[in-house]
């Protein structure tokens, strides 16, 4: 997966500052529970980066030298996603179809 700079410099801060994503993985934990589709909770949680990304911006000197002079959004679901996929719930295993069971024909 790839992230643009802003996301991986979060991604970055995230894994150096241990309270941080003590902070974000028990976030994605207790959002990962609630019945909800994946997507929703995605973007939900991208939302929610950005929102932290502007806040802590004048407090994270690697953040500041970013140039964010005129930015007005970026997305940050990439990172949503990866952080889903590394921290969230693992995904339910599908259960087969009925019918797929003994039509494994070879051809």
């Amino acid at each position: 997966m790839s992230l643009n700079r802003y996301e991986q410099a979060v991604f970055d801060y995230l894994e150096a500052q241990l309270d941080e994503r003590r902070h974000w993985q028990m976030k994605i934990t207790e959002s990962g529970r609630r019945a909800e589709p994946p997507g929703v909770l995605t973007r939900e949680l991208e939302r929610e980066l950005w929102d932290y990304f502007v806040e802590r911006t004048p407090h994270v000197p690697r953040w500041r030298d970013l140039n964010l002079v005129g930015l007005r959004r970026v997305s940050f679901l990439n990172l949503a996603e990866h952080l889903f996929r590394r921290w969230g719930p693992p995904p339910k295993v599908k259960k087969p179809a009925e019918g797929a069971r003994g039509s494994s024909a070879v051809t």
